[in-house]
């Protein structure tokens, strides 16, 4: 069981090390294009490929989908519950309860777990959970709902595209597959490299605070995804990458909305570091649960 935990979770911790180590020696780095790269050309390029490449049971997908956003409400609704329980700002620490890092960490994680298999749900749950923050998150951030925004997000039409293909079984071509396959594989490394940076650069301002929130959002995500696997009676593969997802930590993403939208972003980045941290001992604990 050891030797299964460690090959699970030790590429993902030495990739996020390299981006770690990276910035701190102060070699440069362009977060900019390398978060461009992944969202608007990998990602969609991954998602597509993921997709359509394995024989996946459409309505398997659909039980996921609904649990992704079930568990997004139940996020929004526990969280909106304790925050103003506790009197602290719905705007930006809600986010960081709502979102988890589906991309950075899960991605590989489910992958390393689960196999091809587990790429792909967990793939589902990360396409899904993005639209959703380019949506309702952004409203959350910004005060106003911008589908402009959506639009001309890539993933979107990776997504629509790879559900046509599927519900009418059309016959990719070779090149076209092996070729997104190519571009999409450059995602998970280049995201836990970025991770690493970001956790280099981001700094706590308020610890007990963080560590609050950080824990509330561990420990949530645990109880949800449990509690909707049982609901949904999910079971193999998509039942741990359920509980996975749904138990990462913070997305590194909401810091980036709040410092676009000037919402308290010094807060926002301690619950990321933090959530991160602790998940560096949590989700060792949820592999050798699930496996």
């Amino acid at each position: 069981m050891l030797e299964q935990l460690f090959s699970i979770v030790t590429p993902v911790y030495l990739c996020i090390a390299v981006g770690f180590v990276w910035r701190r020696i102060g070699r440069p780095v362009d977060n900019a294009l390398i978060a461009d790269l992944c969202m608007n050309l990998g990602a969609p390029c991954l998602v597509f490929s993921s997709l359509v490449g394995m024989n996946v049971d459409p309505d398997a997908l659909a039980e996921l989908a609904g649990a992704v956003l079930a568990a997004v409400l139940l996020f929004a609704g526990v969280g909106f519950v304790v925050l103003r329980s506790a009197g602290v700002s719905q705007v930006s620490m809600l986010a960081t309860l709502v979102f988890p890092n589906a991309g950075n960490l899960g991605l590989p994680i489910c992958y390393f777990a689960y196999g091809e298999q587990g790429l792909v749900y967990g793939v589902v749950f990360f396409a899904l959970m993005s639209l959703i923050q380019f949506t309702v998150g952004q409203w959350l951030w910004s005060g106003s709902m911008s589908f402009a925004q959506l639009a001309r997000t890539p993933l979107v039409y990776a997504v629509a595209v790879a559900c046509v293909v599927m519900a009418t079984g059309v016959s990719v071509p070779t090149w076209l597959l092996r070729t997104t396959e190519t571009i999409g594989g450059i995602t998970i490394p280049l995201m836990q490299f970025t991770l690493g940076v970001s956790l280099a650069t981001l700094q706590i301002a308020r610890w007990g605070r963080s560590l609050a929130v950080a824990a509330l959002r561990l420990a949530m995500g645990f109880a949800v995804g449990v509690l909707l696997a049982e609901l949904f009676e999910l079971e193999g593969t998509i039942r741990g990458v359920l509980i996975l997802d749904c138990a990462m930590p913070a997305a590194v993403i909401n810091y980036l909305f709040a410092e676009r939208y000037g919402r308290e972003p010094t807060d926002v980045a301690g619950v990321v570091v933090a959530s991160t941290t602790l998940s560096l001992v949590t989700l060792p604990l949820i592999l050798v649960w699930l496996l």
